[in-house]
């Protein structure tokens, strides 16, 4: 079966991180003339400074569950065509809980294995022997959780190779052109205005620029709720170790990334980012070194992780956790794509985003995720 051809000819992404670049180049497979604009180099936002561990662990409503499978489920189809690439890895994820009143891992595991997601519990012990590079000492009582199917990808690595597929395909990629907002017309989406003055036009546009979209959006009259903090991710020097397997630790997550460095983050560590009056952002010494402790600790041997750079900026979390994909009502020919886990919901995001844009389709897993729903 042959198919459908798209309804537009043209379509506009301002965003380049991986929402903005995954839907032009599903854009570009489906022969629509794309042009993707930026305002820095590509990767340069929340994607180029994400833990981007693909997962759907512990609890969330099931519409988000249903989102979240199917993006690793386009992951584990993207390792297929690219066997062993170093980008995107399947080595599964262990999380654990602290040893406090708090800990959940009896009923996270339960909730999962009823839900079908793989899920295995461990004792610290079994953990010992299974998960190699875990200091199994460190895991609590109520024991870990694995998730074999899950897994982590380099965010810049992906975006440059669809960013190829773009331009392969006919496609435009503006970088460093400063920031972009949508042009209206007659009450409709047309296009968008540059910084520097440039409009470019197009039948259909997606404002895919993280943690900025609520503003734009607001910018139109049109609401769009915004809970998205300054994150900190620490990436560490490479070194030789063997843990290859994600974790989410009471105190720090950890993941591996292509050159043998460590990625880490954790909820207390952004909490204590400082934001000066003029925009900057500031990483006290005391946070940094006690996210180098904490995966010392977790880590076989207590390697001697060095810092190489960290990274900071807001990260994309909608109001209420869940994401905002799919078409703006009030202003038609404008789209929006705003959420956490862009690495998870990068793939089959850009997917049906160029579907709905391209074809006019209202996919039924986004319904729950409208835009609309800010304005009830």
């Amino acid at each position: 079966m042959q198919s459908p051809s798209p309804l537009i000819s043209t379509a506009l992404v301002i965003g380049g991180g991986i929402f903005g670049v995954s839907t032009a180049a599903h854009l570009a497979r489906m022969g629509v003339a794309v042009t993707l604009v930026n305002d820095g180099p590509l990767a340069n936002g929340a994607s180029g400074r994400s833990l981007a561990w693909l997962n759907s662990s512990r609890r969330r409503s099931m519409p988000y569950h249903r989102l979240r499978q199917a993006g690793i489920e386009r992951y584990r189809v993207l390792a297929d065509r690219h066997p062993g690439a170093d980008w995107l890895r399947f080595c599964g994820g262990l999380t654990w809980d602290a040893e406090d009143d708090t800990n959940e891992i009896a009923a996270v595991f339960r909730h999962e294995r009823e839900i079908g997601y793989p899920a295995e519990l461990l004792s610290a012990p079994e953990v010992g022997t299974r998960i190699a590079g875990v200091e199994a000492g460190t895991v609590t009582g109520a024991g870990a959780i694995l998730n074999p199917n899950e897994g982590w990808v380099d965010l810049p690595a992906l975006i440059g190779l669809l960013a190829a597929e773009i331009t392969a395909a006919g496609g435009t990629i503006v970088t460093d052109a400063g920031a972009a907002e949508p042009l209206v017309e007659a009450g409709r989406c047309t296009g968008a205005r540059c910084a520097d003055g440039r409009r470019l036009g197009a039948d259909a546009v997606l404002v895919a620029t993280g943690p900025a979209v609520p503003a734009m959006a607001a910018a139109q009259g049109i609401p769009i709720g915004d809970d998205s903090p300054i994150a900190l991710l620490v990436e560490t020097e490479p070194l030789a170790h063997p843990l290859a397997t994600v974790l989410n630790t009471p105190r720090v997550a950890i993941r591996p990334t292509p050159g043998g460095a460590y990625y880490l983050d954790s909820g207390w560590s952004e909490e204590e980012v400082v934001v000066h009056p003029d925009g900057r952002y500031e990483a006290l010494p005391s946070t940094v070194a006690g996210l180098i402790d904490e995966a010392r600790r977790v880590m076989t041997g207590a390697p001697a992780l060095a810092v190489r750079a960290v990274h900071m900026g807001p990260k994309p979390i909608p109001g209420g956790g869940e994401p905002v994909f799919g078409a703006l009502a009030a202003l038609p020919g404008c789209f929006v794509a705003f959420s956490h886990s862009g690495a998870t919901l990068g793939l089959i995001a850009g997917e049906l985003l160029a579907e709905e844009m391209a074809l006019g389709l209202r996919h039924p897993l986004f319904e729950p995720f409208r835009p609309g729903r800010f304005a009830a």
